[in-house]
Parts: C-alpha cells; structure tokens; sequence
C-alpha cells in the first residue's frame, strides 16, 4: 500500500494511492495515519477495505507530511561508505546517532525556510523507516516487524550550525520545515529490497546526488535492532537512515549551499518524489 495525507496544514486527511492512480479518502477506516493506526492492527483495518469503494480526493490538494504527529525523529549520521568518502570522515564502527525536532516536519512539496543567521543549508535525501510496533531491545532476526513502511526524506541541515557552532549536530538538523517526509508511506510488501533502491536529489534542475542504497554501511535491519537498544520505538517513529554522496558541503574545488528561490527535486525508487523551493526566513 501507498499511505499519504491530503489537505492544507493541519486540516490533512489520510488516504490511499488506488491502483488507478486516485487519491481514496481513509476517513471512514482510520482517523489518521499515527500512532495505533500505524501498528499491525491498524494496517489491517486499511487493507481489508476496498480502495475503489472510497471517495475519490482531489489530486490538485496539498500532500501533506506522511506520518502524522511523528513522536521522535531519529536520524543516522555517516551511513553511506561514499558519502563517509566524501567528507573525509572515518566509517563508523557503530551507527551514529542524532535527532532532528519533530517541528522540522513538513509535507514532501512544501517551501524549506532557511533560517534566521544561516550561513551554509544543505541538502540530503535518505531513506525513511516509518516504525509501527514498539521497539525494545529487539533481535536482528525480528525487526522488521516493528516496520510498518518506508519513505523519502531530505534530511536539510545546516551545516554552520551542525558542525561549528559547538555540541552535537542536532541543531542544524531540527530547524523549522528541515524534514520534508513523503510522499507516501509505501508498506514493506511493496519494497521487497530495501537495500537496493536507486535515489537522487537535484537542485534547480542539477543532479547532485545519484546513489543507492547498496551503499548502507548498516542496513535497515541493523539500524531498527542498534537503535532499540538504546531507546524504545514507538509507532510513528521516523528514522531517517543517511544520504548518498553529493552533498553541497562535499562539491569540489568549492561547497555549494542552498540560496532563496532554489528549487530541490529527489526521490527514492518506488517511494516517490518531493520537490521544495527555498524561501529565506522572514519575521
């Protein structure tokens, strides 16, 4: 199934992409797409409705964030052996772990604000675990029963923020609308392989990133098991598994950083496309 949720902010409602390419409206089945309704169960209640019996939604409506009121946003940091490379940074021994606001949430086509003081934005498209079934010190073996899809996300940063202004790097990570989310929820019965699946990001039409995730150095099993040893996932968690290389801190001879009126278009091979205009912050 492909999940995603149609409206202006904060009037969104869930929905299914029908096989005919139409938007069916999940109101009457589900009353969001968060929490329980994230679990097995909830999923259940979703697949044994026929889409086609559902009102049709109208396409032209703003696509919303795909997971509402994501309760913690999770990010793996240096997680792609060429993007490691790239930055001249060592592999991790063990995933790296950081946390962007959960207010950095926003639908996958709406404007990314640089923020106040800014000095280098950047941009990341990564592949998003969309956890559905609580999460404690779970096995390898079983963790993708905790899964209950995938989707597309850009990881915005700031990397002044991230790297030279002292501590961790949460903060130039979790600044308001750095988390584009969606599409869609794509379900794990869709993405067979979640290792090998082609992504991209261009910026004013410019292809920047052109990866896969082949690359991981620890693969969606690994990441959902390491993480869960340190915190318990909930369902409508986000964790967001790191980016490919060609990143705009990583362009040679010179860095490129995101400016006012760019243009970001990525996705990820059968989760589908975002596309966000930059927009300088305004009081």
């Amino acid at each position: 199934m492909k999940l995603l949720r149609v409206g202006a902010p904060g009037l969104e409602k869930p929905a299914i992409l029908h096989t005919d390419g139409t938007y069916r409206d999940l109101s009457s089945v589900v009353p969001e797409l968060r929490g329980l309704v994230l679990t097995p169960e909830g999923m259940s209640r979703i697949r044994a409705v026929d889409p086609a019996s559902l009102p049709i939604l109208d396409r032209n409506q703003r696509i919303g964030p795909c997971v509402d009121r994501v309760g913690k946003f999770i990010c793996i940091g240096l997680n792609y052996a060429d993007h490691a490379a790239e930055t001249g940074a060592p592999i991790p021994a063990e995933p790296i772990i950081f946390m962007k606001a959960t207010s950095a949430v926003i639908g996958p086509n709406d404007d990314v604000v640089i923020p106040k003081n800014a000095i280098k934005p950047d941009w990341e498209v990564e592949l998003g675990i969309i956890i559905g079934k609580e999460a404690r010190y779970v096995d390898e073996a079983d963790a993708m029963d905790h899964v209950a899809g995938y989707c597309v996300v850009n990881d915005v940063s700031e990397r002044h923020f991230q790297t030279e202004r002292g501590g961790t790097w949460d903060k130039g990570k979790g600044c308001d609308t750095f988390g584009p989310i969606g599409p869609w929820l794509v379900t794990p019965d869709e993405i067979p392989d979640p290792q090998n699946l082609s992504m991209w990001l261009e910026v004013d039409g410019h292809r920047y990133q052109n990866g896969s995730t082949r690359t991981m150095i620890f693969n969606v099993v690994q990441i959902v098991s390491y993480v869960s040893q340190f915190m318990s996932l909930q369902p409508g968690d986000v964790i967001s598994t790191g980016t490919p290389p060609g990143v705009g801190m990583g362009i040679k001879p010179e860095p490129v950083w995101l400016k006012p009126g760019n243009v970001m278009h990525l996705g990820i091979e059968g989760l589908g496309e975002q596309r966000q205009t930059v927009k300088a912050y305004q009081a």
